[in-house]
């Protein structure tokens, strides 16, 4: 394995997640850019609308397929082994849809690709979140999170540039095939990188989960380091409390106990569905034909302002870098919501009145809730689960919540082409009414989990019951590891005993 330390070796793994999270949203934008494309109807027989959705949203049924291998493996084979799994599952995907001739290869080279996408979009953000400390945590997951907006513009302007070839069908298999050069990336790194710290430890292997502490932290920082050895303790003490409980068991996931694992699951897979059920995907997926079907835009002029607005969106959804540990989770997920829900009713208006002015303006307002969308119902999605799960059951929880996402994905893409078709500027009241009944959702339950390290939401939970929540701000007190020299002096004493345990706020 290379040798890289500490901001390196960090940003060498936030590179590698950051290329899952680009492809994750490649291959949701990809679809839409080629699917209006004459050579793609042509040798597809053109599909019509209910075949449109089924070709779509079959991605979606197989990214649940593989969080739910994810759920049965992914513990046995840890996050970096799953997530080399995936990938080469997706390779073969990609193979058999860029070699396509008919809509039964489609369909299931589609299913195929998401099975592996699947099982990355579980392992992924919790690899992530179990390598980096709580300052840094949702910062590095809103850079995630952006690099997810992305994939949008760049499959979009892949579609529009290989669409210039209108003879053959490469305009629509290169864009496809494009997803290959993600995976070889993944593929070529990742065995130069060390597995979840805490996985290491959740399986017993202390001393290795201790040279990934040091690793992370610095070349300077040896494995006797007593901030490395206060955070290798602080992972064993909660893995150690967790196999008092008892072992995991299948049905654990979903009972309370004393770790309130069913809390834990509903709680985060709820973010999961917030991200499908804002209307997001009513738009990304096929941008390109809402534009179209909508307004009556050209093919060409459609896929332009599709990628200029993907631009745009991966531009603004960097924004959350820079308060998303002060603010807080909560409070950027009910702006977002709200936000979102304020756009849809502009939308609705706007098609409803239906001159060439408002559908220039329902333009406007759709950029407008791509950007709300990105600054907090994006990032808070991808990271909620994987920061309040115990570590014993995080696999299984963030499992269920990727799968809970992909199941509202489907839905969502299969009966959009149909739902324009019939429903109209009707269809954009449903996603109003849907985003503001988040804002009081996420007031009233969900704990805020900001600048808390993984342990301490286990704190949390053990202190609050089922209901609502009372841990509505970031956490204040620096973590020990976090604390510089001085700090952990004026903390701990010259001979490094803890004067007194912080609190959970």
């Amino acid at each position: 394995m290379m040798r890289l330390t500490g901001g390196k070796l960090r940003g060498a793994i936030a590179g590698i997640c950051g290329v899952a999270f680009l492809l994750f949203g490649y291959d949701q934008g990809v679809l839409g850019a080629v699917i209006g494309l004459p050579s793609f109807r042509e040798e597809f027989n053109d599909p019509d609308r209910n075949m449109e959705g089924i070709i779509a949203a079959i991605y979606d049924i197989g990214c649940f397929i593989g969080a739910i291998i994810a759920f049965m493996t992914a513990d046995r084979f840890g996050r970096k082994g799953s997530i080399k799994w995936g990938s080469w599952i997706m390779v073969v995907g990609t193979i058999l849809q860029t070699s396509a001739v008919e809509r039964v290869q489609m369909i299931l080279s589609r299913t195929l690709t998401g099975i592996g996408n699947g099982i990355n979009t579980v392992n992924v953000p919790i690899w992530q979140a179990e390598s980096f400390k709580s300052n840094n945590r949702g910062a590095m997951l809103v850079i995630q999170s952006a690099l997810i907006a992305l994939g949008h513009p760049l499959s979009t302007f892949m579609g529009l540039a290989s669409s210039q070839d209108k003879e053959t069908s490469f305009s629509w298999r290169w864009p496809i095939a494009f997803q290959g050069v993600f995976l070889l990336a993944i593929l070529l790194i990742l065995p130069m990188l060390p597995e979840s710290p805490r996985w290491l430890v959740s399986h017993d292997r202390v001393e290795e989960a201790t040279r990934v502490f040091a690793q992370l932290d610095g070349a300077d920082t040896s494995v006797n380091d007593p901030k490395i050895i206060r955070e290798r303790d602080m992972v064993l003490a909660s893995v150690q409390h967790e196999r008092e409980v008892g072992e995991v068991s299948w049905g654990e996931v979903f009972t309370e106990g004393p770790n309130r694992n069913i809390s834990r699951v509903l709680l985060g897979a709820g973010p999961y569905m917030m991200n499908q059920w804002s209307g997001i995907n009513c738009l990304a997926y096929f941008l390109p034909i809402t534009f179209e079907r909508n307004i009556g835009l050209s093919t060409e002029l459609s896929l332009v302002i599709a990628g200029v607005l993907g631009v745009q969106y991966f531009l603004v959804s960097w924004l959350p870098y820079f308060f998303i540990e002060k603010a807080g989770r909560r409070k950027i997920l009910m702006a977002s919501a709200a936000g979102c829900s304020f756009c849809m009713i502009m939308i609705t208006i706007m098609l409803y009145v239906d001159t060439i002015a408002t559908q220039w303006v329902f333009v406007a307002f759709t950029f407008l809730f791509f950007d709300i969308f990105s600054w907090g119902i994006l990032p808070v999605s991808w990271m909620y689960a994987s920061e309040i799960m115990p570590l014993r059951t995080r696999n299984k929880g963030v499992a269920l919540g990727v799968g809970a996402h992909w199941l509202s994905n489907f839905v969502v893409v299969y009966v959009t082409p149909i739902a324009i078709e019939n429903l109209g500027y009707q269809l954009y009241i449903i996603w109003a009414c849907l985003n503001a009944s988040f804002v009081p959702i996420t007031w009233f339950f969900y704990p805020e989990t900001a600048r808390r390290s993984l342990e301490d939401m286990d704190e949390v939970f053990l202190n609050e019951k089922f209901g609502i929540t009372h841990t509505r701000s970031p956490g204040h007190k620096k973590l020990d590891f976090e604390m510089s020299k001085e700090e952990q002096i004026e903390a701990y004493g010259e001979n490094g005993e803890k004067k007194e345990m912080a609190p959970v706020h």
